[in-house]
């Protein structure tokens, strides 16, 4: 999966360790769902004041969030877009939006360290972009099961830390 990965905050100096663990677990989303190889999607970290006001617009929710999700499909049939004969096809899924400092305070909060929270945070937003929701008791069950294999993955699922995730 291309993974279009970018850093528009500057209040949470980021390691790379971090944004490499994050791209890890993206990838590992993709090969259990089987994803293609071009399948592509653009994250974007900002810190409380962007994700607020996106937030706002957006869900009409005027807080900050620690992830947002924008599906897209550019695979759609009644796109007005003209199509390139023997061009590269493309799917890109949407963008993920994740607040660094909201990523900060819950990895605080749960424990786990800003590495882990920032995973989870993008392999969330990728499941809302593959149609995973969190609505009823069941949906959120099975997304949390699918959450937890990505993260099992690249060993940074529950398992391997004294503390358990929060809700997000």
């Amino acid at each position: 999966m291309i993974i279009n990965l970018e850093n528009d905050q500057a209040k949470i100096e980021l390691a790379d360790s971090v944004l490499e663990r994050l791209q890890q677990g993206l990838q590992a989303v993709a090969q259990l769902n089987a994803l293609e190889e071009d399948a592509e999607v653009d994250v974007t970290i900002v810190d409380d004041e962007e994700i607020h006001a996106l937030n706002r617009d957006y869900r009409g929710m005027d807080k900050p969030t620690d992830v947002l999700s924008f599906a897209l499909d550019e695979e759609a049939e009644d796109s007005d877009e003209p199509e390139l004969i023997g061009g590269p096809e493309e799917h890109l899924y949407g963008d993920i939006i994740i607040s660094a400092e909201t990523a900060l305070r819950q990895a605080e909060e749960y424990g786990h360290g800003l590495e882990r929270e920032m995973t989870y945070l993008a392999v969330h937003g990728m499941f809302h972009l593959l149609g995973y929701d969190h609505m009823t008791e069941e949906d959120k069950a099975e997304m949390r099961a699918k959450e937890e294999e990505a993260l099992r993955a690249i060993n940074l699922s529950e398992e391997y830390f004294d503390h358990p995730t929060g809700e997000h």
